[in-house]
């Protein structure tokens, strides 16, 4: 038997384990737990890959914008006008 996984909840999952990543590697810098060069620069690729996946999902989220010409009046189209005399 299969069970169907609702797509928003696993994202939602994904991104607090994203959330809960990033902030202990914060936890981790600030306590001390970074004792060389390398470590750091590893760590901090690490925060920013979290930080860039949770941002993606975030925009893949957001609703589309509906763009047509009524939202932007400011909007000069050259060339023939609509209407002909």
């Amino acid at each position: 038997m299969t069970e169907d996984i609702d797509p928003i909840l696993v994202v939602t999952k994904v991104q607090k384990l994203l959330k809960e990543e990033y902030q202990a590697i914060g936890d981790t810098m600030l306590s001390g737990g970074v004792d060389n060069m390398e470590k750091y620069k590893y760590m901090m690729g690490q925060a920013h890959a979290y930080a860039k996946i949770s941002q993606e999902i975030s925009n893949l989220l957001k609703p589309k914008e509906q763009k047509n010409e009524q939202e932007r009046p400011n909007i000069i189209r050259f060339g023939k006008p609509d209407t002909e005399n």
